[in-house]
Formats: C-alpha cells, sequence, structure tokens
C-alpha cells in the first residue's frame, strides 16, 4: 500500500461559540485551513428535559460561499431555513448545505427533543466552493441514518457510512460540488479498516473517542485531527480503543480565502458585499415556527 503522508497532526482547542463550547479542530495554531476542507468543530451538548428549543441550538444566521456540513453524531438538529427547507436528522445522519449565494438557517434541537432531553453531539465542518460556485443557487440535503450506505468488516469490528463519495463499492447520497468525499467511521477495539481515496485528495481525519493507529504507524488521539496529503491513496486505521473518526477529503482549489464571520469569499470587498446584502435581506428571512 502507498500511505497518504502524514503533514501535520494537532489537538482541538476548547472555543466559546454562542454559549456553547466546542473543541475546534481546524483552524488551528499555523494551519488556518486544510484546503478545501476550512473548519471543523466538535460541539457536546446535555440538553436538560423539559427545554423549549427556542433556548437550545443556534438561531437564525446567513452563510454565502461556501459548504456547512453537518454529521449527527448523538441526539438530532432541526435545521430550517429561508428556502423553506424544514427537516429534523437524527444520530447517524447528515446536513449538507451548500450555501451558494446566500441562505438564513438555525439549527436547533427538535421539539421532541427537547422535551425529552438527552445528549447531543456532533461535528460541524466547513467546506470551501471555488469561485465559479460560490453565487450558484444554495441547496440543502437532509441524509438521515437509514440512507447512509454502510460496510461492516467481516469481523464486525469497524464499521464505514458513507455520505459523499466512493468507498467499498459505496457510493454517498451527498453530491458535493467539487470533488470530496465524507465518511463516519465506528471502530471496536482491534477494529482495522483500509481507505483508498482517489487521487489527488488532500485528507483529514478528526478521531472522537479513543487513540487509533494511522498508517500503522501514528498515534491519533482522542480530539486531534491529522492532516494528510495529496499523494499516494491509501489510509489504514486500527483501534486501541472503541472510537468515531470523521474522514474528509477535498481536491484543493488552490484559490485566495477571504473569511469573515459566516461568509467565505476570494477578496475583501466580496465580503462587504455579503455583508450588504445580509443586512438588506438578500439572503432570505428566516421567522421560526415551534
Amino acid at each position: 500500500m502507498a500511505f497518504k503522508e502524514v503533514v501535520a497532526q494537532h489537538p482541538a482547542q476548547k472555543i466559546q461559540m454562542d454559549q456553547l463550547m466546542v473543541d475546534q479542530a481546524l483552524p488551528v495554531a499555523d494551519l488556518d485551513q486544510w484546503d478545501p476542507v476550512l473548519l471543523i468543530h466538535h460541539g457536546f451538548d446535555y440538553l436538560e428535559a423539559g427545554w423549549h428549543p427556542r433556548q437550545s441550538g443556534v438561531g437564525p444566521h446567513p452563510h454565502r460561499g461556501f459548504s456547512p456540513i453537518t454529521f449527527v453524531i448523538r441526539g438530532d438538529v432541526h435545521h430550517r431555513d429561508s428556502r423553506g427547507n424544514s427537516s429534523v436528522v437524527k444520530a447517524g445522519g447528515m446536513q449538507w448545505m451548500d450555501a451558494g449565494m446566500g441562505i438564513t438557517h438555525s439549527e436547533r434541537p427538535s421539539a421532541e427533543f427537547a422535551e425529552t432531553g438527552g445528549p447531543m453531539e456532533i461535528v460541524q465542518c466547513w467546506i470551501n466552493l471555488p469561485a465559479a460556485k460560490k453565487m450558484e443557487q444554495p441547496r440543502y440535503q437532509a441524509i438521515q441514518d437509514i440512507d447512509v450506505p454502510t460496510y461492516h468488516t467481516s469481523d464486525q469490528l469497524a464499521e464505514l457510512r458513507v455520505y459523499a463519495g466512493n468507498q467499498w463499492g459505496l457510493t454517498g447520497p451527498v453530491q458535493p460540488r467539487l470533488p470530496f468525499e465524507a465518511y463516519r467511521i465506528d471502530l471496536k477495539k482491534g477494529g482495522k479498516l483500509s481507505l483508498n481515496l482517489p487521487d489527488g485528495l488532500n485528507a483529514v481525519l478528526y478521531n472522537l473517542r479513543d487513540t487509533m493507529l494511522v498508517n500503522n504507524a501514528n498515534r491519533l488521539f482522542v480530539k486531534e485531527a491529522m492532516f494528510l496529503g495529496s499523494e499516494e491513496n491509501d489510509v489504514a486505521l486500527e483501534a486501541m480503543g472503541d472510537t468515531i473518526c470523521i474522514v474528509l477529503a477535498g481536491k484543493p482549489i488552490g484559490e485566495k480565502v477571504t473569511k469573515y464571520g459566516p461568509f467565505v469569499m476570494n477578496s475583501q470587498t466580496e465580503v462587504l458585499e455579503a455583508l450588504r446584502d445580509s443586512q438588506l435581506g438578500k439572503m432570505g428571512i428566516l421567522i421560526e415556527e415551534f
């Protein structure tokens, strides 16, 4: 096997997002992005039973120029947006949104989950879009767990969910606007899984639970991200304890990135235009109904 090179490895950093502390695996230290992946946030909260959904999650806010995607690990997420989409994605599923020219959305627990309470855990990632696609029409896809193609090793110690791309003969239900692969891998202690990624993709592994061995030599600890280069194709994983690993791999865009809050463009002028358009309501208005 020709393993992908480990370019960098960093522990996630604690940051405050509104009222929630999250583990930020990207950007960190001297790594601002891993083209085309811009951000990785791992959020956990425990919702007390009987809360109103309005009291939790994130209220209406705009985006432009990139694709925010959310792996739902535990609990659920109710997405609403200014294009009329409203859906609840439960554990094992994913939300994929191409913000394109602009959209306003909210992310909250469902009314049912808020009533019963329990642990909520997500991993949200921001995927850049090339300049030619930043101003396309927005698109939202809700992928439920039952709709995710899943592969199990013969010893039942490894489970692979394919949300986007192709792996082990499975094709994910998401059709990204650039070459991109997105997987979730659940490993029991001693479980092993090998991946063969398409040519020329930067890859990142984010480990949620327990230590993993990558490419037979590199230890990846809990809440750490490992960044792999675009050369070669193979990645080998082995679990030292029960864990969950998120795998993202995309073709580098190679364009200048200018970020400000919820907008990701190619120049400061475009960011200022996004701010103006948002203030003028051109990204839509979202009135939440509970």
